[in-house]
């Protein structure tokens, strides 16, 4: 779709491992405006997660001042929240990972428009970036916001939280940070909120061991007003990087 460096590419790491995937990749139309933002865009704000690169956040972030908290999002859609945060917070980065092309040129373009300074785009797959390519404490927070519940019983070992996942996120984060889940699938709440409160790295920031109320840090997004309005129960969860 896009020149060698000039765009993210359709297949990030291939190659790099067999594993169960969180993650389908959706290939749908790129509009001309996405298409000419990934193009202009990308070689400035873009990551390849190709399991390979160390990411070096300080350097990923500049000019943003050295120790400028870094927080990663895994899967923003088209990115209207993600912007909305980053617009809300310019003193956090934010790295936004994703494998949807249609979405990233559009939160490229939600940058430019907004003349946001703080955000930074991967391509590819999440686990690979936190594993292979990020330092150890490096993050100030996760984000896991209406990632895929895979309903189907026999697809349920593609659902992102889990205890690997959970730990390896923990690694990857600094003592105090936050690992923010959100969802409108309340099997997926509940098995979510298992398996953050059965981590040895976390605490549960709601009083009562459950789920909290939702910050107002996280604004409404499309896909949440789509489940509200057809009677779904949004659950929030907040956990605590224990030092």
């Amino acid at each position: 779709m896009f020149p060698p460096g000039t765009g993210p590419s359709p297949r990030p790491a291939e190659g790099h491992e067999r594993r169960v995937r969180s993650f389908v990749p959706r290939r749908s139309r790129v509009t001309e405006a996405q298409r000419d933002a990934l193009l202009r865009l990308w070689p400035r704000y873009g990551v390849e997660i190709d399991g390979r690169t160390p990411v070096a956040l300080p350097e990923l972030f500049a000019p943003l001042p050295p120790g400028t908290p870094v927080v990663l999002e895994i899967g923003f859609g088209m990115g209207e929240a993600t912007a909305e945060m980053a617009a809300a917070d310019p003193e956090t980065g934010i790295l936004a990972a994703d494998v949807h092309t249609p979405g990233q040129g559009h939160l490229l373009r939600l940058m430019e428009q907004r003349g946001l300074k703080n955000l930074r785009i991967a391509n590819g797959d999440a686990v690979t970036l936190l594993r292979d390519m990020l330092p150890e404490g490096a993050l100030a927070g996760v984000r896991v916001f209406f990632p895929d519940p895979w309903p189907k019983k026999r697809h349920h070992k593609r659902r992102i939280i889990q205890p690997e996942f959970v730990e390896l996120c923990a690694s990857r984060m600094s003592p105090g940070a936050l690992l923010h889940c959100a969802t409108d699938w309340e099997p997926y709440a509940e098995h979510m909120l298992d398996v953050l409160s059965a981590s040895p790295s976390f605490e549960n920031t709601a009083p009562d061991g459950g789920f909290a109320p939702r910050p107002d840090f996280r604004p409404l997004t499309r896909f949440e007003r789509q489940g509200l309005a057809k009677g779904h129960q949004v659950r929030d969860l907040l956990f605590r990087r224990l030092p």
